[in-house]
């Protein structure tokens, strides 16, 4: 809680430690009040209102919010986050490195998944979907299973990368298993993404007069991997072929008009495709549930 923060009028408060008036307890450490007028700054005071009636005064210091005093002590400990990185058991690259969109500066995107002890996922305190270092990100198992079930792209990229830096057994199994999460889900996914992206771009064309060219290359490797996956069965990381292509937009080589007729056509093709593509409906979420079991059990 920032402490510079003004607290609005109508907030229940707790006192932090007791109230003497003339040698006597007036309220004790721990009494409720609600807070009626704020102060412009948080150098001055709140007034305050307790149950029987008495205003009094205060100083930000001298109470906590209620609804985050009552969670004091079943906070998870930020500082034992830091030890899940011990169970990480896959680890990856991702992004332009994966792609073949490199170049010299660019980042190393490291992305995978931890599996947590288990007293630690069922303890009181729990476990954070995702952990995060600098360039580093690691979804916790379920949360990582639940999005390859919806066919999230980046999740979908860091199943299928070759760019794979460790693996445990368990996140081999995985990535053999990974065909389970390609379903025609791929179609409404990508094309949610690659729409949203394209409204950012039309909406910050028509405000700055500027195209962001990295996002209109990567909007089109998206629907060229939507593509492929509806064809061929299987999800691209890699852009192959089409490098030259994507980085002529990203160094702005192409016209905004030649881009926006290039992802026309390739819309064409995504749309095309899905009737006819053998792709099943949904993935199977017995054989992906059976995994996640097999894997909380290795954590017993």
């Amino acid at each position: 809680m920032n402490p510079n923060r003004i607290v609005s009028a109508g907030t229940t408060v707790v006192i932090s430690d007791n109230i003497i008036r003339k040698g006597e307890v007036l309220f004790p450490e721990g009494a409720v009040g609600v807070i009626i007028e704020s102060p412009a700054d948080h150098t001055h005071t709140y007034k305050i209102r307790f149950p029987d009636g008495m205003v009094l005064a205060m100083k930000r210091a001298e109470f906590s919010i209620q609804k985050i005093f009552r969670r004091e002590g079943m906070e998870r400990d930020v500082l034992k986050d830091r030890e899940l990185f011990e169970y990480v058991m896959y680890r990856c690259v991702i992004g332009s490195r994966a792609y073949g969109l490199d170049h010299d500066g660019s980042d190393i995107d490291l992305r995978g998944i931890y599996l947590p002890p288990a007293d630690m996922h069922w303890s009181l305190y729990g476990v954070p979907e995702q952990l995060e270092q600098g360039e580093e990100a690691y979804w916790e198992l379920q949360k990582f299973l639940r999005l390859a079930l919806k066919a999230n792209p980046n999740i979908l990229e860091c199943l299928n990368t070759p760019m794979v830096e460790y693996s445990t057994p368990l996140a081999d199994e995985l990535r053999d298993m990974r065909d389970v999460f390609l379903t025609k889900l791929v179609y409404q996914t990508y094309n949610g993404y690659v729409m949203s992206q394209f409204r950012k771009l039309k909406k910050h064309r028509e405000k700055h007069g500027t195209i962001k060219w990295k996002h209109a290359m990567h909007l089109i490797r998206l629907l060229l991997a939507g593509i492929t996956a509806l064809k061929d069965g299987y999800i691209p990381v890699d852009v192959g072929d089409y490098r030259n292509d994507l980085l002529a937009i990203r160094h702005e080589k192409r016209t905004w008009q030649e881009v926006n007729a290039w992802r026309l056509e390739l819309h064409q093709e995504f749309d095309a495709l899905y009737p006819v593509t053998t792709l099943p409906d949904r993935p199977d979420y017995e054989a992906v549930n059976a995994f996640l079991i097999k894997a909380r059990r290795s954590m017993l």
